[in-house]
């Protein structure tokens, strides 16, 4: 049986789940979310728990099975606590900051990029070089976290750009100079 699947996900007390044949809709005090679900697999409440059925061991319905009960987990932790990546920027002169709904980033370039964030992601600077995405569906927050460093990914050489809080850049080393090759 799937380790993950098998696993029951509880629902807390101030957080709705509304269940219907290959669909779930959860609602909780940060907002709500919705997604249509396989038809193979079924999702059943019982005392404050979800719990996930798959109808055999086919190896499709093994691999539904804990990618339904991942999406549903991370449904009900998003409504209740919400989702947050701390992104950081590492450079002379990089610097950010909020004007309105958008974040201005001054990365290197002869322009500022103005990136506006779309409906449910929200973003929190908190001094000129660091800076949060939060919002309530994990995969919209990790795709805007990723879309913002990769305007300036950290290069290898120096450790410039934009990076996850506490991420580490593998270093390489440079040029190793004029009088450093072999002569013959």
């Amino acid at each position: 049986m799937s380790r993950i699947g098998k696993l029951p996900v509880p629902v807390p007390t101030n957080v709705t789940v509304t269940l219907a044949p290959g669909h779930v809709k959860v609602e909780g005090p940060k907002g709500q979310l919705e997604r249509t679900l396989p038809a193979e697999i079924t999702v059943k409440q019982h005392d404050g728990e979800l719990v996930f059925e798959r109808p055999s061991e086919d190896f499709r319905h093994r691999a539904l099975h804990g990618l339904v009960r991942s999406l549903v987990a991370n449904m009900v932790e998003g409504v209740d606590k919400g989702f947050t990546k701390h992104l950081e920027l590492v450079g002379v002169g990089y610097r950010v900051a909020k004007q309105g709904e958008e974040l201005v980033l001054n990365l290197g370039y002869s322009h500022p990029i103005r990136f506006k964030p779309p409906q449910g992601v929200t973003i929190d600077v908190q001094d000129p070089t660091k800076f949060s995405v939060s919002g309530v569906s994990i995969e919209d927050v990790g795709q805007v976290a990723a879309n913002i460093r990769g305007l300036r990914p950290p290069e290898p050489y120096k450790g410039k750009g934009v990076m996850y809080r506490g991420e580490r850049i593998r270093r390489k080393p440079g040029k190793a100079g004029k009088g450093a090759k072999a002569t013959a």
